[in-house]
């Protein structure tokens, strides 16, 4: 990923921030730009409502697998899909409170730069 583009979407990244639309209050996510949309910073509670065990990563991922792939609704109704963390596969559950967490997501090596971004865990 580029350098400026991981800099453009840090708040949504680092602090799970949505957009709400200014006339009719419809609250999205990832955030939308324009006049009509304001930032709008999201709880990161939400609900899992369905998730996958992965076992074939991505080109580059191939040392993390297998992992945790959840659909997420958020507390203030957008869904997201994130990696759930800190849990194994036995335990996640249809309907399980979760909550953000920031999480190393990648090194890119040569030029330094660490990506940072949300996961899901189980609310304890």
């Amino acid at each position: 990923m580029e350098l400026a583009r991981h800099w453009r979407l840090r708040n949504a990244r680092y602090r799970l921030e949505g957009s709400q639309h200014r006339q009719h209050g419809q609250i999205v996510f990832p955030p939308r730009e324009g006049h009509d949309w304001q930032p709008f910073p999201l709880s990161g509670k939400g609900t899992v409502l369905t998730y996958s065990e992965i076992h074939q990563a991505p080109l580059g991922h191939e040392g993390e697998v297998p992992y945790l792939v959840a659909m997420i609704e958020l507390a203030e109704g957008p869904r997201v899909t994130a990696q759930l963390t800190d849990c194994d596969a036995a335990d996640v559950q249809i309907g399980m409170a979760v909550e953000m967490v920031t999480r190393l997501l990648a090194d890119t090596g040569v030029d330094g730069l660490l990506l940072y971004g949300y996961k899901f865990r189980p609310v304890l």
